[in-house]
């Protein structure tokens, strides 16, 4: 009896420790808000937003950094990480980043060769404009931004992950980029911009096929990139929807969920 005692009791602090031994291990996020260029006031609370997001669902833990220094596959002194350690990297970013020759082979090689995620936020496309690998694995650079207050957005796709939860059209108060070396063979499109009722004849508008995207995904090598121009003013990191769409971009940056990237063609509708 003693023995059979032991034994459920043995069974049972085995049940109990199963679960906790079998608990996803957290995914690391480096998130760098440096700013060479315009300083978008949203930055710190934008990022401590996807730091918070992070830890209340238990996916990931996110190092801030106001510079580049992690971004090198180096050994770094003291107990700094380097890329290595991460699982993906996200840019709410402005200007020419100081990185040095090895930083960007470093960067560009984590996530075309190692697979690794990127996620780009707002002015992460009006960064490195001198370095062209930067602009081809983002998808475009930043051109203007002929709007800044409430417009329509058009989901293009809701069956991606990141864009599933929002109905077909939704308003939002924010800036809205334009890009250049942007094309939609390239990308594939998750939301853009409705342009029923805006000026577009404003000189400000550089795009000729009047096609304004605001969300995408693609593939760069091994690895996944997602960019969302949305998130310019404080508030709109508070709405409920976009932070759903920011926890789902870098789950599935990270490799945590599918998601197509096949390009698609400019919705109609």
């Amino acid at each position: 009896m003693k023995k059979c005692g032991l034994l459920v009791l043995f069974l049972t602090l085995a049940a109990i420790a199963l679960p906790q031994s079998q608990a996803p291990k957290r995914k690391k996020l480096l998130a760098i808000g440096e700013c060479v260029g315009y300083q978008h006031d949203s930055v710190s609370h934008g990022l401590a937003t996807i730091e918070r997001l992070g830890q209340e669902t238990g996916l990931w833990d996110t190092y801030i950094r106001t510079d580049t220094q992690l971004l090198t596959k180096k050994k770094l002194e003291g107990n700094a990480k380097n890329l290595d350690y991460f699982d993906a990297v996200m840019f709410y970013t402005t200007g020419e980043l100081p990185m040095d020759e090895e930083q960007k082979a470093s960067f560009q090689s984590f996530i075309k060769d190692d697979g690794k995620g990127f996620i780009g936020a707002h002015s992460a496309t009006d960064t490195l404009y001198h370095w062209p690998a930067y602009g081809e694995m983002i998808g475009g650079y930043f051109n203007e931004h002929p709007w800044n207050k409430e417009v329509t957005i058009k989901l293009e796709d809701r069956t991606f992950p990141a864009t599933s939860h929002f109905p077909p059209y939704f308003q939002i108060a924010d800036e809205i980029y334009q890009f250049k070396d942007w094309s939609r063979d390239k990308v594939r499109v998750l939301m853009s911009l409705d342009t029923t009722g805006l000026d577009l004849a404003d000189k400000r508008v550089h795009r000729t096929d009047k096609d304004f995207a605001v969300t995408w995904v693609k593939n760069y090598g091994k690895g996944r990139v997602f960019y969302s121009s949305i998130g310019h003013r404080n508030e709109v990191w508070d709405r409920k929807d976009i932070q759903t769409m920011w926890v789902e971009a870098i789950k599935w940056a990270m490799g945590i969920t599918p998601g197509d990237t096949t390009p698609l063609p400019k919705a109609t509708n």
